[in-house]
């Protein structure tokens, strides 16, 4: 990963942060650890692909930043044959030619108006981090976008752990053109990754659809002996925890119940 110190402890923080997103969907209250410094400002509710309304992440804000977090689902094997894999216009950039996965793009917009106005309220002075891991990660893409071109906030910084593609070839390059600073921190091992596929054609149709990753790559090789094991959230943070253990492990003590339930022990 790279040598940035202070970029790879926002990657250590952010993982954990994403944790907590599960959490909060877990729980029926919808509890989670909200960590030092920072208060919750909204909970981000949208429509699953069942159309049933569930918490799917949160915003917070320090005195520095801002944070916005999605979750993902507890599947991990869905994406490959998922039907909503056809794209759709991306509604919210009306002058690029851009096309992004309707599956995706249907729960971002359901929560769209709700992170907009949001973000409308907060200081535009604040940094802005968004992140999320596996849908969570596509669902973060999407807000990263939107954020930089149709709000105040317009230097977004996306961290997505095990993310999938989300968008066609001109999407990505829109992307990158509003979204500078992005990390999309991906296991080597992980087949959410690598889907949909690059060619993905729908079932018994004859049309086919795009797609490619957005910038930019940070490769971990995690190898945990089942496709769930090399996907789940806890696998990513002790990776990276890997880079800064003391850090990581003050981090997980200063707040109990804030990191993945994975063993970081700092050198000694």
């Amino acid at each position: 990963m790279t040598n940035n110190v202070i970029q790879e402890q926002w990657a250590i923080f952010l993982a954990a942060i994403c944790e907590q997103t599960y959490a909060q969907y877990t729980n029926s209250d919808g509890f989670f650890v909200v960590p030092s410094n920072y208060i919750l400002v909204d909970t981000i509710h949208a429509q699953s692909v069942s159309h049933v309304w569930e918490r799917f992440g949160f915003i917070l804000e320090s005195e520095q930043d801002i944070i916005i977090a999605f979750r993902g689902t507890s599947s991990t094997n869905d994406w490959i044959s998922d039907v909503l894999a056809s794209q759709i216009q991306f509604p919210y950039l009306a002058e690029e030619d851009c096309l992004t996965h309707y599956g995706f793009t249907e729960i971002y917009s359901s929560a769209r108006e709700q992170i907009i106005a949001c973000l409308g309220e907060l200081s535009p002075d604040k940094t802005l981090y968004i992140t999320g891991h596996s849908l969570g990660g596509a669902l973060a893409t999407l807000c990263a976008v939107d954020a930089a071109a149709n709000t105040n906030h317009t230097a977004p910084n996306l961290f997505t752990y095990g993310s999938p593609r989300a968008g066609n070839p001109e999407f990505v390059k829109v992307f990158t053109a509003y979204v500078p600073s992005s990390l999309r921190i991906a296991n080597l091992f992980d087949i959410v990754t690598y889907a949909p596929p690059a060619v993905y054609k729908l079932p018994l149709q004859e049309k086919k659809y795009d797609y490619n990753h957005v910038p930019t790559l940070v490769s971990l090789s995690i190898q945990n002996g089942s496709i769930k094991a090399n996907h789940m959230l806890g696998s990513y943070f002790a990776e990276l925890s890997k880079l800064q253990p003391i850090f990581s492990a003050e981090m997980c003590m200063a707040t109990p119940g804030f990191c993945p339930n994975v063993e970081v022990i700092p050198d000694k």
